[in-house]
């Protein structure tokens, strides 16, 4: 053989062992929650069944929407399998950006995928991320520190009941506040509550003509009861505080109430994580009378950014890490009720979940969150917590920013609301909206 060919066939070879190496990594983009480092811990049990090595890099939540937002508009190619939600997923598929999801094995069963999470996770009926789970909203109470002020949490509670029990549960000297809730900023953390917490108080994003929203009564009376019950009843510094602060507080047993992500029902009740583990009750999250609750709908959800090389590979992992055999193994190991919750109709079927004391008010906020019809008055948009449009995440950041700012004392809920009105009504034009 010349020289040549002996060189040629080495590249060969070369290429191909470089091919072989590549294929057996991939790189998952992931939020720092407890579902999401738990399933990390059994990552290796899917490496030595498919010999497909996994390398993590887990964010805090706004920062991972940031990275991947930049990642996959950039066609930067950092990862295989992105998580991202309801928000970005339509959006994304519709520009051909994500892998479809439309060729999962027959075992992974994706007729079994909850309507709601299967619905927001599509674009033109085709799936393009699978959720890991799905949640709504809703409240998590001390049933001691209820009993203590004299009062019963009603099933679905209206939010003047909800902040006259946080007063009463309040107890500064002993670092209880009534109630915790999130004031951070980002669209998906302190935006993402007021936002759905607007809707039961009649307030929208925009009018039917994409006109901004915030110089109306009913986005100035969100807010004004929402700092004033914070004020009496929150904790200090909750102008900075999320889903992981907020959960952490609550399981110190520093919060009488927490009303966020129905996930979270899982670790407020772990004996091993909470200090007040058999004392947590459950409600649907409140409203004002007007037909519409503050509960959202959301699913964290697996999915291939059109420009990997490793689609297959980030395809197998997706279709076990999202299964109902991935289900029974967490169940096997911790328990039924620690595992990924919201995302499959047979797990609310398994007579073994059915005995979860926060299994069905799970799925009652799940099935009762309507993205379609999110708002008191018609509005143009999909989307309980977000509207369903490109140019929502970089608005509402903004906007979330001037609401924080009011929390922590900067400004006022008058002058946030002309500021965010400016915002949005100045990005809507720009974008061709107006």
């Amino acid at each position: 053989m010349s020289m040549k060919n002996v060189l040629g066939a080495a590249s060969a070879v070369a290429m191909l062992a470089a091919t072989a190496a590549s294929a057996e990594t991939i790189t998952i983009a992931t939020v720092n929650n407890g579902d999401m480092i738990r399933m990390q811990g059994y990552t290796d049990q899917f490496t030595a069944a498919t010999g497909i090595d996994v390398e993590w890099v887990t964010l805090e939540e706004n920062v991972l929407r940031q990275r991947v937002t930049t990642d996959i508009t950039t066609k930067g190619g950092q990862f295989d399998i992105m998580t991202i939600g309801m928000y970005e997923t339509p959006i994304w598929g519709a520009n051909g950006w994500l892998v479809p999801l439309d060729n999962m094995s027959a075992e992974y069963n994706v007729g079994d995928i909850l309507p709601a999470m299967a619905g927001g996770l599509s674009h033109d009926g085709t799936l393009y991320a699978a959720p890991f789970y799905g949640e709504s909203s809703m409240i998590m109470y001390r049933t001691d520190l209820m009993e203590k002020a004299g009062l019963e949490m009603p099933d679905a509670p209206s939010w003047s009941f909800v902040a006259k029990a946080a007063r009463a549960m309040t107890d500064r000297e002993n670092d209880i506040n009534g109630i915790c809730l999130r004031g951070k900023a980002g669209w998906g953390e302190g935006g993402a509550f007021i936002t759905a917490m607007s809707n039961s108080f009649g307030a929208r994003w925009f009018d039917e003509e994409w006109n901004a929203q915030f110089d109306t009564r009913e986005w100035s009376d969100t807010l004004n009861f929402f700092v004033n019950m914070m004020s009496d009843s929150g904790p200090a510094g909750y102008a900075t505080n999320g889903f992981n602060e907020n959960l952490s507080l609550f399981q110190q047993g520093k919060c009488g109430m927490w009303i966020d992500a129905t996930v979270a029902a899982s670790f407020v009740t772990n004996p091993n994580d909470s200090t007040v583990a058999d004392k947590v009750g459950f409600a649907l999250a409140p409203d004002n009378g007007m037909g519409v609750r503050s509960n959202w709908l959301w699913a964290w959800a697996l999915a291939i950014p059109a420009g990997t090389q490793k689609a297959d590979a980030a395809k197998q992992f997706i279709e076990w890490s999202t299964s109902n055999e991935y289900i029974e193994l967490v169940a096997a190991n911790e328990g039924w009720a620690n595992v990924p919750p919201g995302a499959r109709t047979s797990l609310y079927e398994n007579p073994n979940y059915k005995d979860v004391p926060f299994a069905q008010m799970t799925l009652d906020s799940i099935l009762s969150a309507d993205p379609n019809n999110s708002t008191v008055d018609p509005s143009p948009y999909v989307g309980i917590q977000f509207a369903a449009i490109p140019e929502f995440a970089g608005i509402a950041t903004e906007v979330s920013q001037e609401f924080s700012a009011v929390y922590a004392g900067q400004q006022s809920v008058e002058d946030a609301l002309a500021k965010a009105q400016a915002i949005t009504n100045d990005a809507m034009e720009a974008a061709g909206y107006r």
